[in-house]
Formats: C-alpha cells, sequence, structure tokens
C-alpha cells in the first residue's frame, strides 16, 4: 500500500507541534514536544516518532512532511549565527553601515542601528568594477579573492558572502568568486548576492546576502541531519519546508537560500486562518497566533493574505521603519510582539511591508 498520510511540524521556541492527516479517513491527530534549543531537531524527531506510534503506524507510511521552523529568524535576533565575512568592490566595504543614509528619526542626536552581522575588519575589498549596464569596466583581480580568503578563513570565517557593484545586471564578476571560493576553500560556505537578491540596491542586496551566508552553515547542518535520521528511521515520502511567503521549498533550497525562511513558523498559522476562515463563510478575518514567545497576527482581506517584497529584522526601536536590518525576501504581512520569556536591555524587533509596523522579538528569548 502506497504511503497516504501528511504530517505537518512546526518548530517554536517554547514547543514544537505536529498534526498528522490522514486523506482516507479524513481526521487529524495532534501532539506536542517541548522544543530541544540546543538542537531543534530532537523534538522533531522524537515527536515525528511518537505521532506515528500513536497513529499505529511507521515513518515509512508518511508521504509527504511540511516542516516550518523558526531557527533562521531565532539565529538572527540571538546573533548566533557564523563568523562571518564579506567580499565586495573597492570602496565599498561601509554599505553595511551607511545604508540608505536615511535617519528613521531626523531629530534623535543619539540615533542607534543594530550592528552589522560583518564587522568592519572582515569585510575586505578587492579590485573590479561593472557599471550600471552591465559592462565590465575593471577586471576582477582573482589573486586578491584568493588572499582575502585565506586570510578569512586562518582568523575563523565559516562564511563569507559577495556582493559586487553592479552583479545584479552582470553576475560575471561574482561566479568568479564563487567558483574560487568553492573550489579552493570548500571549507567556506559562500552566498553571492546575485543567486540570493539578484535586485537593484545595492544596501539590501547586500544585506540579505550577508543575513543568508550567516545563517546558511546552521541551517545546512540542521537540515543535512534532518534528512539523514528521518530516512534511518524508513521515511520515504518528500520533505518540504515553509518558506517566509507560505510557500514551499525543497531541502536543498531552504539550505542554499535559509534567509527565504525568517518567517516560516508564523506563515503557516497566516494561511490556516485562510481556510478556517473560508470553510466559515468568512473572507474578512484577522489571525491571532500566541506562543510562548510571541504572539503573532495577520489580516486577512478578501480571503487572502498580503506579500511584503521585504522586512526587517533585529529593530532597535519598537515599530519603527528603518531602525532594523533590511531583508529584500518575500514575505507574509503580520505584526509579532513579544508574549513571554524575560525582557533584556533592549527590544528587538523584525517587520516587513510598506512601513506596517512589524515584529517584536527579544535577543535574549527564542521566538515560538
Amino acid at each position: 500500500m502506497p504511503a497516504r498520510y501528511r504530517v505537518g511540524v512546526d518548530i517554536g521556541g517554547t514547543f514544537t507541534d505536529f498534526i498528522l492527516f490522514d486523506p482516507v479517513e479524513q481526521n487529524i491527530r495532534l501532539h506536542k514536544r517541548l522544543t530541544t534549543p540546543h538542537d531543534p531537531s530532537g523534538a522533531a524527531l522524537a515527536g515525528l516518532e511518537e505521532l506515528a506510534e500513536m497513529a499505529g503506524i511507521g515513518l515509512g507510511d508518511v508521504a509527504e512532511i511540511v516542516h516550518g521552523t523558526t531557527l533562521v529568524t531565532n539565529a538572527m535576533i540571538e546573533r548566533n549565527g557564523a563568523k562571518l565575512g564579506l567580499i565586495t568592490t573597492a570602496g565599498f566595504r561601509d554599505v553595511l553601515e551607511l545604508g540608505t543614509e536615511q535617519r528613521y528619526d531626523i531629530y534623535d542626536l543619539f540615533l542607534q542601528y543594530p550592528a552589522p552581522l560583518v564587522p568592519r575588519d572582515l569585510r575586505l575589498e578587492v579590485p573590479e568594477r561593472i557599471d550600471r549596464d552591465g559592462r565590465i569596466v575593471e577586471t576582477l583581480d582573482a589573486n586578491a579573492v584568493r588572499r582575502h580568503l585565506r586570510q578569512m578563513l586562518d582568523v575563523g570565517v565559516a562564511a563569507v558572502a559577495v556582493c559586487f557593484i553592479n552583479a545584479y545586471r552582470n553576475a560575471a564578476h561574482e561566479r568568479a568568486a564563487g567558483v574560487i571560493a568553492r573550489e579552493e576553500f570548500p571549507e567556506l560556505v559562500v552566498s553571492l548576492s546575485s543567486e540570493v537578491v539578484p535586485e537593484l540596491s545595492e544596501y539590501h542586496r547586500c544585506s540579505t546576502t550577508c543575513a543568508n551566508a550567516y545563517v546558511q552553515p546552521l541551517m545546512d547542518r540542521y537540515l543535512k541531519r534532518l534528512e539523514r535520521e528521518l530516512h534511518g528511521r524508513g521515511f520515504r515520502g518528500v520533505l518540504r519546508l515553509m518558506h517566509s511567503a507560505g510557500g514551499l521549498m525543497s531541502p536543498e533550497t531552504g539550505g542554499a537560500f535559509p534567509v527565504r525562511l525568517l518567517e516560516s513558523g508564523p506563515a503557516g498559522g497566516s494561511l490556516a486562518t485562510v481556510l478556517f476562515g473560508s470553510a466559515a463563510g468568512r473572507a474578512d478575518v484577522i489571525s491571532f497566533d500566541m506562543g510562548g514567545t510571541t504572539a503573532k497576527t495577520c489580516l486577512v482581506e478578501n480571503g487572502r493574505v498580503d506579500i511584503a517584497p521585504m522586512m526587517e529584522t533585529d529593530r532597535v526601536h519598537r515599530f519603527v521603519k528603518g531602525s532594523g536590518l533590511p531583508i529584500r525576501v518575500p514575505v507574509i504581512e503580520m505584526i509579532e510582539v513579544g508574549a513571554g520569556g524575560f525582557l533584556p536591555r533592549r527590544a528587538h524587533e523584525a517587520g516587513c511591508g510598506r512601513g506596517v509596523p512589524g515584529s517584536g522579538h527579544r535577543r535574549a528569548a527564542a521566538r515560538t
């Protein structure tokens, strides 16, 4: 008999939740375990086996697992990602601090921003230049790339972001740097801006690429272990990850572009509200998802959620647009506020959308 069951797994900051759906009998079974923060796959794997045992089946009977997670968000707000380096065009190492030169409060003489993910001494420049039309003005200095990668490796850097000027128009130099890194320095994880977010706006492209590289080693290890353990326990179905805009992606894509998973977990709650609203004959509803460490709310209009083109994370001022790190990825518009844990020295926010108040996070507390 072919595998018929579908399973949903959502790893939160407090609990890891499970649901098993039997499409033949049209029934569901729920389960819950405390999250294991030191290794989130521990609770996920144990809970899956317990859920299967409760239903009298094996993991081999499961056809599909849909997985939502807050691993990426927690790594960002707690700053426990990889030691990160940046290689960029000569003269542009300070883009991460210059930003767009816009002040979110023009009257505050002591304005603060979140610290860049890459310290200045690990933002290294190489001679190269591509103009706005994609023409090569100065050829990439490949030896400088090798020298900088060696320098980063020697000081313990684990992940490198590569962001060259106008690479969104012509990615030749970034691809060449990527080949050097992946072939000659396989110990380093490399993210290229032309692959992560090939769009105009140097600051947003660089910030997003750095965020991707920062969490890439963590997410890659987690997903590989999860797949390996599931296979060892008899699972032969399909594993899919929910991304921030509510769609699904493969583990391979999630490992390469983990920044797209920033709002993976909360996205599922918003889409569930759309489903239940439709079943109740209500096209306009508000989603409210109370977790152990944050509460999320999302507006559903005409049976749809809004998708914003970017978000901010690690805000230094609650709900103030421009006070966080911009991440240019599609994301369901929602508001999140801290609902538990303890309050550290300052609150850190994450937000998305067209200036809509964003998510409330605390660096010292993992999110649900």
